[in-house]
């Protein structure tokens, strides 16, 4: 990192799991940063700052970005504000002059009381010109992520496949936690498996899959979608989608 970076400030909006961990890492990076600050903003000092980042829900960015622009004053044409929202665009930050705006958004949940390391995590940056961008992919790279340029017209579409891959997991784990409760099996047992999935599918994409469906068994199948039906009859729906889900990927794994 150059002495340049070093010397930075950059000022955090929002108090949230988010904002909290990246200022914590920031720092670890040698910025001086101010904050996470609430938003009423009164505790901000834009003297020396060069980067204010919006950790704020993706409904409030516009709202932030309007009180920012009337806290600083004149100050908004020099400094950079981004927001850390996945699927909103640049016209969110649209009170602020347009040079200005970035977004950088880590690919990464922020689940834990601790801040998570963000070494060779992507990060999902977005700029309004040249220089909004290489400031959001510098930040980016000074916290050791990978930056990764998202289109405007792509940004929805890329933040759903970030909800598929994080969210829905988590709705799916707990409906087989649920499941094998019942049959005296907790969560850690399951842990081991889903755990080894994910590495398995991270090496090898599609054709890591197994299990009863890709072996062909639809005994097994039927069998399984019965006790399903007895014990958890609420998953039977999710139950019913996902077996089709898998046969037809099943399908393409063999077409390959």
């Amino acid at each position: 990192m150059s002495q340049n970076t070093l010397s930075r400030r950059l000022a955090i909006i929002g108090r949230g799991r988010v904002g909290c961990a990246l200022a914590v890492r920031f720092r670890d990076s040698g910025y001086l940063v101010v904050g996470p600050l609430d938003r009423s903003y009164e505790a901000l000092d834009v003297h020396g700052v060069e980067v204010v980042l919006l950790c704020v829900p993706d409904r409030e960015i516009e709202s932030a970005a309007r009180a920012l622009a009337e806290r600083v004053g004149p100050n908004a044409d020099r400094i950079f504000v981004g927001h850390c929202s996945g699927a909103s665009g640049l016209d969110a930050l649209a009170p602020l002059p347009a040079h200005t705006r970035f977004s950088l958004h880590p690919l990464m949940t922020f689940a834990g009381e601790l801040p998570c390391a963000l070494e060779g995590v992507a990060a999902a940056v977005a700029g309004h010109g040249t220089r909004a961008l290489m400031r959001a992919i510098a930040l980016a790279e000074d916290l050791g992520m990978t930056a990764l340029e998202i289109e405007e017209s792509d940004r929805v579409a890329y933040h759903a496949a970030a909800s598929i891959a994080s969210n829905f997991l988590v709705t799916l784990e707990s409906a087989a936690e649920t499941l094998a409760a019942s049959a005296g099996c907790g969560r850690q047992a399951l842990a081991t498996l889903v755990r080894q999935t994910v590495e398995n599918w991270a090496a090898n994409g599609s054709i890591s899959l197994t299990g009863p469906i890709a072996r062909g068994d639809a005994l097994t199948v039927a069998r399984q979608r019965q006790a399903v039906a007895e014990r958890t009859p609420q998953l039977l729906e999710m139950f019913d989608a996902l077996t089709h889900a898998t046969e037809e990927l099943a399908a393409e794994v063999v077409a390959l």
